[in-house]
């Protein structure tokens, strides 16, 4: 049965690598243009809670590990490729969740948890679609000024190591995310500091189509 979400034209996805500032320009969109924002991110305790461990075994396996485990003790490498949410585990309770959306204002829904071969199948046309590309530079100044660069790596018995494993696995997904881009034809941008914040916002207005009167 197909999905609710297929082709809303009120529905706009903002992916990419974590640090590219995708909540707050969401949140920005949402507040010029009577939307609401749709956030994967804050989503993650619930869907964690209701996947079984058959239908999300890797989000199981995380679980039983230790933080040592999680960050330090694995290449960055095998950290990509067993992250639950970098492999689409629960993506479909994010649909589900949006088909409860009314379709009469604008919903903005973002997160890293939006892979593009995901995402594809569910868009109106590829312009309600963009993914942010931090890159490593600002991915780390954007942690530092949040106050979060150490927030997880600081949970392990070896947290230089895990900044640097976990920095490491982001810069690779987010090339990972950029190639799937790409091949499926679907928009992205780099985010790299040359925008101001408000340039930002302007630029995925114009993207989504949004008229610039409405800022």
């Amino acid at each position: 049965m197909a999905s609710a979400v297929r082709g809303r034209k009120n529905i706009y996805w903002i992916g990419g690598g974590s640090g590219a500032g995708k909540s707050t320009l969401a949140r920005h969109l949402a507040d010029r243009h009577g939307g609401t924002v749709y956030s994967t991110d804050i989503t993650i305790k619930v869907h964690s809670a209701r996947c079984s461990p058959d239908a999300c075994p890797l989000l199981e396996d995380f679980k039983q590990m230790t933080m040592d485990e999680r960050w330090a003790d694995r290449s960055p490498e095998v950290m990509l490729e067993t992250f639950q949410w970098f492999r689409g585990e629960c993506f479909e309770m994010i649909i589900e969740d949006l088909e409860a959306y009314a379709e009469d204002r604008p919903v903005f829904v973002e997160g890293f948890r939006l892979l593009p071969g995901l995402v594809e199948p569910h868009l109106a046309s590829p312009r309600h679609a963009v993914w942010l590309l931090p890159t490593p530079s600002f991915r780390r100044t954007a942690f530092e000024s949040r106050g979060t660069l150490w927030q997880i790596a600081n949970k392990t018995t070896r947290p230089e190591q895990a900044l640097s494993n976990l920095l490491a696995r982001d810069a690779m997904f987010t090339e990972q995310v950029a190639k799937e881009a790409e091949e499926l034809g679907l928009p992205t941008i780099t985010v790299d500091g040359g925008r101001t914040e408000a340039q930002s916002v302007a630029a995925l207005q114009a993207h989504f189509g949004f008229a610039a009167a409405e800022a």
